[in-house]
């Protein structure tokens, strides 16, 4: 049995929250300013997000703990362990506002781009997160495979499930991650360092992700994540707008499904109303996907 199976009810794609750092900029986060640190500097913003996302009928929320790592953190003075505990506990306890349901807390845990100097800071990070109560840890935007493989290697102690997400590109007219892996290297590799799922998020709008998300899931069988962007942004007064609405993004959720995801949520610029639209959405889409 995967890993990931016993958290969800079974036969229906589980629809994932949205955007963190859109979400954040929004409500006042500041352009390089650290997101990760408002878990201690503006805990209320950061719970009222998670909450955002719960009330919109999501089943997962995640951590604001995308670059809350030794390496970005230690540049700034600021204890990771306390950061990253902080999140869980945010996140959970918005998950926890959910009267009628479980909503599910997974860990959020970002590339760091060191080499092997990067396996404690996976460790330091995953361990603190497992700390704070996640049911789960998502490796995500990830491009390079190895890095991918340390990660899950250092997140393994903890015994949580691990699903590895990564960001791909296909301008060139076949989808690469910036480090050159196709989906069926990335999956086969993922596959091979014994993550319970293997996903796609960012770099495009939902159009772009079912081909992702067939071949992902042909090549690995393993439970399929996707969160697309909505839409590619253009920059109007200096801010980013994303130009598709929430019912156009969920449009797309039954070409996602038939193409075997297992979860479906939103990453930059799909806010509340977007995972609101995937949850109606989802009533009138059948689920054939054969983990969850």
């Amino acid at each position: 049995m995967n890993r990931l199976q016993h958290l969800f009810p079974a036969g229906r794609v589980v629809v994932a929250d949205g955007g963190w750092g859109s979400e954040l900029l929004r409500r006042g986060l500041v352009l390089g300013e650290s997101a990760d640190l408002w878990n201690q500097s503006h805990l209320d913003v950061v719970e009222a997000v998670a909450r955002s996302y719960v009330e919109a009928g999501a089943d997962v929320v995640l951590t604001n703990t995308f670059q809350a790592n030794p390496i970005a953190l230690g540049r700034l003075g600021k204890a990771t362990e306390a950061v990253n505990r902080r999140g869980a506990e945010i996140s959970r306890r918005a998950a926890a506002s959910a009267a009628d349901r479980v909503v599910r807390v997974f860990g959020s845990i970002g590339p760091i781009g060191a080499g092997r100097l990067a396996t404690d800071a996976f460790a330091l990070q995953a361990g603190a997160l497992a700390e704070g109560g996640v049911d789960a840890l998502l490796f995500e935007t990830f491009s390079d495979l190895d890095e991918a493989r340390l990660a899950v290697a250092a997140a393994r102690p903890t015994g949580l499930p691990i699903i590895v997400s990564f960001h791909f590109d296909d301008r060139t007219g076949e989808p690469l991650t910036l480090a050159g892996a196709t989906p069926e290297e990335v999956a086969n590799a993922m596959c091979d360092a014994g993550a319970d799922a293997v996903g796609a998020n960012c770099g495009a709008g939902p159009e772009r992700f079912p081909d992702l998300c067939r071949r992902l899931k042909a090549a690995s069988g393993l439970p399929v994540w996707i969160k697309p962007n909505a839409g590619l942004p253009t920059t109007e007064q200096g801010r980013a707008v994303y130009p598709l609405g929430p019912e156009a993004f969920a449009a797309f959720l039954p070409a996602l499904t038939a193409a075997g995801a297992d979860f479906v949520g939103g990453c930059c610029g799909a806010g509340p109303d977007f995972v609101r639209a995937l949850v109606a959405a989802r009533d009138q889409t059948p689920y054939n996907a054969p983990y969850l």
